[in-house]
């Protein structure tokens, strides 16, 4: 998850700084996300995916297949 979410960030071309103040999180913060010091939080997930418009199930590494509800 976390590798996805730095490849996103780097793809972009954008430093964590720049990502914190898009997205109201503090550039320490998500180092420590990247580094694997802490685990994002929900909010942190959400405002990401909203920034690049990519999906929490991407992310997340689930298949497309995983659609709720199972029958």
């Amino acid at each position: 998850m976390i590798q996805r979410m730095i490849d996103i960030r780097v793809d972009h071309d954008e430093s964590q700084r720049k990502l914190a103040k898009a997205i109201g999180f503090h550039q320490v913060q998500i180092a420590r996300y990247e580094k694997g010091v802490n685990t994002p939080p929900i909010e942190y997930l959400i405002a990401f995916c909203r920034h690049y418009n990519v999906s929490a199930d991407y992310i997340l590494g689930l298949p497309k297949e995983s659609a709720w509800p199972r029958e």
